[in-house]
């Protein structure tokens, strides 16, 4: 049965990146050390680069890396993600570079469309929509084949979807970093604990990972 999924980063003090885009950062300057632990695990370095020497840390935060690739069949991502503030031109093929690490069809949330899909190596597929957020997950449910649909970010699509009630399973990275600036990861979500099943954990790298699942 498809989920729809979400993983987010955050600090201690309850934000996300805001970013200052550019080609070489398009995250922003925030960025690198909220998601240091994630990108120093083994998963990380073989689905995002492609090293398969078995560098990396390993333990819980490599499991919930590997759990982030595992089984999801479509992805769903707002405007600022894939880069279109940045660069609205058509044919922005995203940040990722000739083989975007998704390989499934990816849903790009853009008032610009309708766009011309972007097909690319190791099967993405790029699709604009400006839809109701209901409709694209209902079109990527059903790209999905049966696996989860994942949605990316940013921070207010994030919000948007769990906002509306359409989030089985959401997991928060939170890095033990102080950043005093950003976007708030929990706006407009109180009670989120009351529909949700919340579970905590601490890895070796003083990352705290909290899940929240979608109660029965």
């Amino acid at each position: 049965m498809t989920r729809v999924r979400i993983d987010l980063f955050s600090s201690l003090d309850g934000f996300t990146a805001a970013p200052d885009p550019t080609s070489d950062n398009p995250m922003g300057d925030d960025w690198g050390p909220l998601t240091a632990a994630y990108a120093e695990t083994r998963t990380f370095r073989e689905k995002v680069f492609g090293d398969t020497s078995g560098a990396g840390t390993t333990g819980l935060d490599d499991a919930h890396a590997r759990a982030f690739f595992d089984g999801v069949g479509a992805e769903i991502m707002g405007a600022a993600m894939f880069g279109l503030h940045a660069h609205p031109e058509d044919g922005w093929a995203g940040w990722w570079g000739d083989e975007p690490p998704f390989g499934c069809p990816v849903y790009v949330l853009t008032s610009s469309a309708p766009r011309a899909e972007i097909s690319m190596a190791g099967g993405t597929t790029f699709h604009f929509r400006s839809g109701a957020i209901e409709e694209v997950l209902d079109e990527a449910t059903v790209a999905a084949g049966g696996l989860d649909v994942r949605v990316g970010g940013g921070i207010r699509t994030a919000q948007e979807f769990l906002r509306a009630g359409l989030v089985d399973d959401l997991h928060v990275q939170v890095a033990p970093i102080i950043l005093g600036r950003g976007n708030s990861v929990w706006e407009g979500l109180r009670g989120l604990e009351h529909t949700h099943a919340v579970k905590s954990e601490v890895s070796e790298s003083g990352t705290i990972h909290v899940t929240f699942t979608r109660k029965a």
